[in-house]
């Protein structure tokens, strides 16, 4: 018996193959030839350093030896994004000494928050004046003023991307603590902070819209972590509500509000710009995991930072890591780091050690963490339909 023919039958076929099509695509590996980074002192690699004072030893001593305006005792997530595409360590793009800038540039700065902050570094307390709308801005310079030195050759030619680079690379985002921070810092409640989060995302999202109208098209964002697990958090706040595993719970609840407006706001960006792809990371989820089962990971006296002064959680709001102190006694020592920095979670009281960090990348490179569930390497491509 024969079917009766249908004009389904040619739509049918078309998409399926056009399905198969896609699978077969969508299962290469992305080739970013460069990374462009967007963020505070999670991801920043000497931009604030530049601008002003430098970071003082123990900072960096893990894996650079030295400091390198990383807020961290070695690499950062950052870091290791760039190496698993065989890419060096970005430049920061403040960073007029030695930078190269063939396969990317850095644009975090500690400090900096998504919306103009109401105090602003030198002052006493302020926040990074290199808030996520001035990133863009400097973004926007570097595609023109990077094609103009490539248009005149020359020695510095090669240390810019190729104009392709710009629509292929992978575009970074890890930013939005320190709004919240300054919320805090600001005597607001908590409802009065969660209350600023709308309009904090709501201005995330339109940089990354002025950024997808340069050429971005693969996005890989960063939710923001457990702020109520931090000591500098865990020593403002002392009479806060704890958690089972030591957390300031009320932050930690503000911190999961800011990334429940994220992931709408991400899912908002997928449907608003089709053409890109869109990978919202939970970085929150990984981190707070070193709180709540640091030995499972191999990790110890995870709320105590690592570099610091005094206090129950080794950390001080005036004397920071790698600071001189004058002992009672007259003696003057320099704020060192702990033993076994490989086995801490934090770093200095507000930010990771390099193991903690290594440890994160891991976790979220495979795609587990992610929404869509998309690995690093496979970033490029639109799975969330």
């Amino acid at each position: 018996m024969e079917f009766p023919k249908t004009n389904n039958m040619p739509i049918t076929t078309l998409s399926f193959l056009l399905c198969m099509l896609s699978l077969t695509y969508a299962s290469k590996n992305c080739d970013f030839p460069a990374i462009f980074n967007f963020g505070d002192s999670n991801s920043d690699a000497g931009g604030l350093a530049a601008a002003f004072t430098p970071l003082n030893s123990p900072y960096g001593e893990t894996f650079f030896h030295m400091p390198t305006g990383r807020y961290s005792d070695g690499r950062l997530i950052i870091d290791f994004i760039a190496k698993s595409f065989n890419l060096p360590y970005l430049s920061a793009y403040l960073s007029s000494l030695g930078a190269n800038f063939k396969h990317g540039a850095n644009f975090a700065t500690a400090g900096s928050t998504i919306q103009i902050p109401t105090t602003i570094m030198p002052a006493n307390g302020g926040y990074s004046p290199f808030f996520l709308d001035v990133q863009y801005e400097q973004f926007l310079q570097f595609i023109s003023r990077s094609q103009i030195v490539r248009e005149k050759e020359g020695i510095f030619a090669e240390l810019v991307p190729e104009k392709y680079y710009f629509e292929k690379a992978l575009y970074t985002f890890d930013i939005g603590q320190n709004d919240l921070g300054a919320g805090f810092s600001g005597n607001l409640s908590v409802e009065e902070v969660n209350a600023t989060v709308p309009d904090i995302v709501n201005s995330f999202s339109a940089n990354v819209k002025k950024i997808y109208n340069l050429g971005a098209r693969s996005f890989w964002i960063h939710n923001t972590g457990p702020l109520g697990c931090l000591a500098y958090i865990l020593e403002s706040f002392p009479s806060a509500e704890k958690d089972s595993a030591g957390c300031a719970k009320a932050y930690n609840e503000v911190a999961q509000h800011f990334n429940l407006n994220l992931k709408e706001s991400v899912a908002q960006l997928r449907k608003d710009l089709p053409l890109a792809a869109f990978t919202y990371v939970d970085i929150y989820s990984v981190k707070y995991s070193l709180f709540s089962e640091p030995e499972k990971h191999g990790f110890e006296f995870p709320l105590i930072a690592c570099c610091g002064y005094g206090g129950k959680y080794n950390y001080s709001s005036t004397i920071g890591c790698g600071d001189k102190v004058t002992e009672d006694d007259g003696t003057q020592i320099v704020v060192g780091s702990c033993d076994r920095p490989a086995v801490r979670v934090s770093w200095d009281g507000a930010h990771y050690t390099e193991a903690a960090n290594k440890f994160i990348f891991d976790q979220i490179s495979t795609g587990a963490f992610s929404d869509p569930p998309t690995a690093l390497n496979m970033a490029c491509h639109n799975t969330a339909y």
